[in-house]
């Protein structure tokens, strides 16, 4: 309720938390910037075994944290070796997917290059959550991501390759 902001196709009762919020630059809708607090950008290096990725508001109030330890751990784990499928969307006359020729495969990644990549502003934190209120409950749907452009994802792996599909 503190940082979300009226839905901007003029639903009511709905508040709305979004947009790309990149280290170092204040969102102009969120007003809250991003921050790497522990890390040594310069260097490449953690400089705090308590460092953090959190989202600052204007009077330097911490809106939401994540710890260096959390992030390694769930990077890890989910990120290891990744495949990347091509997709196009069709929209008319009715919505539906192709897959590409190739898969992209990014093995061996390191928890550094993820931090390299949010003090270069290639990796962003880009929230969707929405707040619907004004019932007899509220309801809300969550969905917190980081990105990265796909021109960008070969800088978070030591091996990045393309497959092409057989037949």
């Amino acid at each position: 309720r503190r940082y979300g902001y009226p839905d901007k196709t003029g639903r009511a009762n709905r508040l709305n938390f979004g947009g790309i919020h990149r280290v170092g630059a204040s969102h102009e809708t969120t007003k809250l910037s991003l921050a790497l607090a522990g890390y040594d950008s310069e260097k490449g290096k953690i400089t705090q075994s308590d460092g953090m990725l959190a989202l600052i508001d204007e009077r330097d109030v911490i809106a939401a944290s994540w710890s260096f330890a959390g992030l390694l751990a769930h990077w890890n784990r989910k990120h290891a070796a990744t495949a990347f499928v091509p997709t196009v969307k069709r929209v008319e006359p009715a919505h539906a997917y192709s897959f590409g020729q190739g898969v992209h495969l990014g093995t061996s990644t390191d928890f550094l290059l993820l931090l390299r990549g949010l003090s270069a502003g290639t990796v962003y934190y880009d929230p969707g959550i929405k707040l619907e209120y004004g019932g007899p409950t509220s309801t809300t749907k969550r969905r917190s991501q980081f990105r990265s452009k796909f021109s960008d994802l070969a800088s978070l792996y030591a091996t990045f390759r393309t497959v092409q599909a057989c037949g």
